[in-house]
């Protein structure tokens, strides 16, 4: 961990960025123009290279660096299926799906996703996409605001809630500078400097470990599944789990604060070129987080599932130097604020366009309508950390408003540009199909085995061509100018799926570790040392006088056994009176983190000079005592699951941060004629017994 001035220097550093980044967004306004259209488009004139790398900022941001880093964390060399797969789905979406999507935006002059699913804007189905986009992307924007405070209290110390404030106020901040321009700007501004300090960070990180080889053999020493390209236990088959990770990637064409980029550019032509510059930017990006995720794994041997979206910003502080780790803080921090703004901004579009489109050309309500959305996700985002699990996983929020808007808008966007034009009550059975299909697959529990992707779009698909054959009088082909197969051809495509099927399924069953593999029992040791932290103050009394001694303690970071607060003075001036002077003490633990099991806080008087006096003690968890009991040098045996069952109680101990005051009083015994004191010096002495896991090894 950092020093005072490590922390210094870090802080600098991650000012120093922001306030870079916050230059960009406001250079913006030299080139905008006060009109929705701009503040919501660009104008539709946006350079294929900004808008590119503002799509991989934005889709990325805390997903990528918190949520995605979670994953790999707890997944392994399994975890490469959803950058692979998902990657191939984001494929088809640029090549096929953002064709139609920048065609049809230009031609109709739309600024929404939800204006796509319906020949009019303001339209009863588009209204309904608009409320449903809203809905999902507030919760989106919200888990971006969590994981900017999870970066920050990882790395500063900062409660979670300090962070999403600042996160609201530079999401309003982006917002009017300069609308999408500016989050477009600032997006690619951060993307340039995350491609740069995730490079260095995951060099370093595999150094640490010994090399690609050593990371290899560090993972299998934790645990043999960590190095297989299978999960054990899938309940639906591989090709299921994987399927998911495609259409998951295909329904990035339904996550509007993605799509917006598309609609700021031009033509086609440009549209091909972003791209490019998008796939040469987002590829070498996933890999560099996928290793980083394992080195993550490898050197944080006590860190458990719930802390696993903590482990960059903790690997960037263990790994780099202060003014690198700050680099790598502003990146995290900046890419999720503006991701959270590019999401505020998809709505306010929704809300004008679509749910009140009389609205759409007032540019001053709509930026009230941006300020509203905004402080709305931060409601959720502060309300959320009352209520455990909510902010715990940031990549199951992502997840779910992923699936869920990718469920409801890629089904419509692929029919409609095959030529399919639905009704209003088709397109929103359909809607409500993928809707319901999430919200029923994430209550199930069946989330961890398949992607929500899956049940969404199958049900919006099915209720389309179950509509379309309860509509006798209609002559369209359900799937537009596409005619159907063939039953010749659609019993040889039957079979090679089938085929392609199986032959996943018996590669996963040869391949894939048994539960046994990925539950090790196998005995483990833990190692750690207890250390004494001491801060001592000698305070110069008058008689009557009263001085206080106070301690400010940043940040334990780690679990703290006790602590113990002392006095010591010697008593020389006294001549004929045998009683040393009286101390009064007044402990004041209320401006310290708590609860505490126990505490002795009670104002005590004591005349006992010439040794060393208790007079007050703080024990944050009462269970650690049962691990040790002084300094030292420790070791514990038991299973994998046990120990870090120990590193989890460690880290959930209330952490000894804030002020710790004590009052110090002198009542002096002057003696007789002959002469005494009245004066002392009195020595305050604070003793913490700090508790540091040195690491978790098999033994057998």
């Amino acid at each position: 961990m950092f020093g005072l001035s490590d922390e210094i220097v870090l802080l600098i550093s991650f000012l120093m960025f922001m306030t870079f980044f916050a230059g960009v967004g406001l250079a913006s306004m030299r080139v905008k123009v006060d009109t929705t259209d701009d503040y919501l488009v660009a104008g539709r004139g946006m350079h294929p290279a900004l808008a590119a790398l503002s799509a991989v900022s934005t889709w990325n941001s805390g997903y990528m660096f918190i949520g995605f880093i979670g994953f790999i964390f707890i997944q392994g060399y399994s975890g490469l299926w959803i950058g692979l797969v998902s990657t191939l789905g984001q494929a088809v979406a640029w090549i096929w799906i953002y064709k139609f999507i920048q065609k049809e935006g230009s031609e109709r002059g739309v600024r929404s996703l939800s204006s796509l699913v319906s020949k009019t804007t303001g339209a009863p189905e588009a209204k309904l996409a608009g409320i449903l986009s809203v809905a999902f992307l507030i919760i989106y924007a919200a888990a971006q605001l969590v994981a900017g405070g999870v970066a920050l209290r990882a790395m500063l110390g900062w409660p979670e809630i300090r962070g999403i404030l600042i996160g609201f106020v530079l999401v309003v901040a982006y917002c009017y500078a300069g609308g999408i321009r500016a989050s477009i700007w600032t997006d690619a501004a951060q993307s340039c400097v995350m491609i740069v300090g995730s490079s260095i960070l995951c060099y370093v990180a595999v150094s640490e470990v010994g090399g690609f080889s050593g990371l290899h053999n560090s993972l299998k020493d934790i645990d043999p599944g960590m190095v297989n390209l299978f999960p054990a236990d899938l309940t639906f088959g591989v090709t299921l789990w994987i399927g998911a990770f495609f259409l998951g990637g295909l329904g990035v064409a339904g996550q509007p604060q993605v799509v917006s980029r598309v609609m700021t550019l031009k033509d086609d032509k440009d549209r091909k070129e972003a791209a490019i510059w998008f796939f040469v930017w987002q590829t070498p990006f996933i890999a560099l987080m996928f290793i980083i995720g394992l080195a993550c794994r490898a050197i944080f041997l006590d860190l458990d599932a719930s802390q696993a979206q903590d482990g960059l910003p903790l690997l960037a502080m263990e790994v780099l130097n202060p003014f690198l780790a700050g680099v790598i803080l502003a990146s995290i921090f900046a890419a999720t604020m503006s991701t959270a703004d590019s999401q505020v901004l998809a709505c306010t579009a929704a809300i004008t366009d679509d749910v009140r489109p009389e609205w759409s050309t007032d540019h001053k309500t709509t930026k009230v309508v941006t300020l509203v959305v905004a402080i709305f996700a931060t409601a959720i985002a502060l309300v959320g950390q009352e209520f455990p699990g909510f902010g715990d996983s940031v990549f199951a929020l992502v997840v779910l408003a992923v699936y869920g808007l990718g469920g409801i808008f890629v089904p419509l966007l692929l029919i409609r540009m095959m030529g399919y034009e639905p009704d209003t009550e088709h397109t929103v059975w359909m809607m409500t199909a993928a809707l319901s299909a999430v919200i029923v697959w994430s209550v199930s529990g069946y989330g961890d085995d398949i992607f929500p992707s899956i049940p969404a779009m199958s049900a919006a698909f099915a209720t389309h061509f179950i509509l379309c054959w309860r509509r006798s009088e209609s002559d369209q082909n359900p799937l537009g100018r596409y005619s159907l197969p063939t039953q010749q051809t659609a019993a040889v495509g039957a079979v090679v799926i089938l085929v392609l099927f199986g032959a996943l399924e018996t590669t996963y069953v040869m391949m894939a570790p048994e539960s046994s593999e990925a539950t090790d029992d196998r005995p483990y040791q833990l190692t750690y040392t207890v250390s004494e932290w001491t801060q001592s103050e000698t305070l110069n009394l008058n008689d009557g006088e009263t001085q206080t001694f106070q301690v400010t303690i940043d940040n334990t970071t780690t679990a703290v056994l006790s602590a113990v607060l002392t006095i010591a003075y010697t008593d020389t001036g006294e001549t004929v009176t045998a009683a040393c002077d009286d101390i009064v003490t007044s402990p004041d633990y209320s401006g310290l983190a708590g609860p505490f099991s126990e505490s002795d806080d009670a104002e005590r008087s004591t005349n006992a000079c010439g040794s060393i006096t208790e007079v007050g003690s703080i024990t944050p968890n009462a269970a650690l005592s049962e691990y040790a009991t002084g300094p030292g040098d420790y070791t514990l045996n038991g299973t994998e699951d046990e120990l870090v069952s120990v590193l989890t109680m460690l880290g959930k101990s209330p952490e000894m941060v804030g002020n710790l005051n004590m009052d110090v009083s002198l009542n002096a015994n002057n003696g007789n004629f002959l002469g005494g004191d009245s004066t002392e010096s009195v020595e305050v002495t604070l003793t913490m017994l700090i508790f540091q896991p040195s690491g978790l090894t098999p033994t057998g």
